[in-house]
């Protein structure tokens, strides 16, 4: 460093030898990163692949924070300084490398979920290996995440000698302490057990569609602490997540996507069944939410007035079963109303005229 501390024969100050390092190590972590996003462009532009934008993405703001920071921790060593302000500096440059190297890592699995997303495509058909992985990857990340976090902040606060000395003062008093801990922790341990459980046995899963408390609605969201249902309206059903493993619950599409649906209609007892098993064959032939699976016409009832008539039809998920029912009842009642009037409901009463019946009366006397 004999060079800086003779500048065009005058002497240069120890404190700004020390800044004109600074700024040449951050400006040398600076072009290093720059370089590295110009090669990750260029090969973004003749092989645009996902991944290669998913990192630019996601990476080029820590990475870009992150080298110029750890240029300036290893020039720390040529600097000069008084020891305190040394020590404080340091802590203070490592303080912030740990901050930027636990967010480089929470964009890294960002980078990883989004390929795992992309290769596992909720938009199919038949999508429950999809929504398997999903909720696996989405209950790991979130797990990992907090994870980083937790021992970011562990390993921050243990950098200062006051937060040592009470973390050793917690652990001499671990036995009531921990027991206090234990109860208090109890409902959020409950909560991750039973994250874990869902994640892995899978009871529910990303865009499961579900009846829960009379309510119909897909899975949205899974935590490490609730579930959100989105709702068929649009409004959102937040459950604990130990409400899945504790209480019964419908799950439509726990083995696949595909669903029955079912149309009722009370008719009266003088309809022609066959009639209508043709008409809905016809209606269902020229549908393209029928996946051709299931085509039945059944009479599954009689009451004092009506008979009841089952439409049973078959399609790929949940939501083109219920086009598909509404779009059957409105259709069936259109073809019964012009073809069969009489046969829709209908309340039977049986009328004597009074003076008819008197008259009657009055004959029989004679006879």
């Amino acid at each position: 460093m004999e060079h800086l501390n003779d500048f065009f024969g005058y002497p240069v100050p120890q404190f700004l030898q020390n800044i004109i390092i600074a700024v040449f190590s951050c400006a040398l972590g600076a072009i290093l990163t720059i370089i590295i996003r110009k090669v990750f462009k260029f090969f973004a532009r003749f092989w645009a692949t996902f991944e290669i934008q998913s990192i630019i993405k996601h990476l080029n703001g820590p990475v870009g924070l992150f080298i110029p920071l750890l240029f300036l921790n290893i020039s720390l060593s040529l600097m000069v300084m008084n020891k305190s302000i040394m020590a404080q500096l340091s802590r203070i440059i490592e303080i912030s490398l740990t901050i930027t190297f636990a967010l480089v890592l929470i964009r890294i699995i960002k980078v990883l979920e989004d390929y795992f997303y992309h290769k596992y495509d909720l938009n199919k058909e038949d999508n429950l290996k999809e929504r398997k992985i999903r909720t696996q990857l989405q209950f790991i990340r979130k797990f990992v995440v907090s994870l980083i976090i937790v021992v970011t902040v562990s390993i921050i606060l243990l950098s200062f000698e006051s937060m040592r000395k009470i973390g050793t003062g917690l652990l001499t008093g671990v036995g009531i302490g921990g027991i206090i801990i234990g109860f208090a922790a109890q409902k959020s341990l409950g909560n991750l057990l039973a994250g874990f459980q869902i994640a892995f046995t899978q009871p529910i899963r990303i865009d499961d569609v579900l009846i829960v408390e009379g309510e119909w609605g897909r899975v949205e969201e899974i935590t490490l602490t609730y579930v959100v249902v989105n709702i068929w309206d649009q409004r959102r059903l937040i459950l604990p997540i130990t409400y899945f493993i504790e209480k019964p619950f419908q799950n439509w599409t726990r083995v696949s996507a595909q669903l029955l649906g079912t149309v009722f209609l009370y008719l009266d007892y003088t309809i022609p069944i066959p009639p209508l098993r043709d008409e809905l064959t016809r209606l269902l032939i020229d549908h393209p939410l029928w996946d051709k699976r299931v085509n039945v016409v059944q009479l599954t009832d009689n009451k004092e007035n009506t008979v009841e008539v089952r439409f049973l039809m078959s399609a790929r998920n949940s939501s083109q079963a219920f086009d598909l029912r509404c779009y059957v009842r409105e259709e069936m009642i259109a073809f019964i109303r012009a073809n069969y009037p009489d046969s829709l409901p209908k309340t039977r009463l049986e009328y004597k005229d009074s003076n008819a019946q008197g008259a009657e009366d009055a004959v029989l006397q004679k006879k």
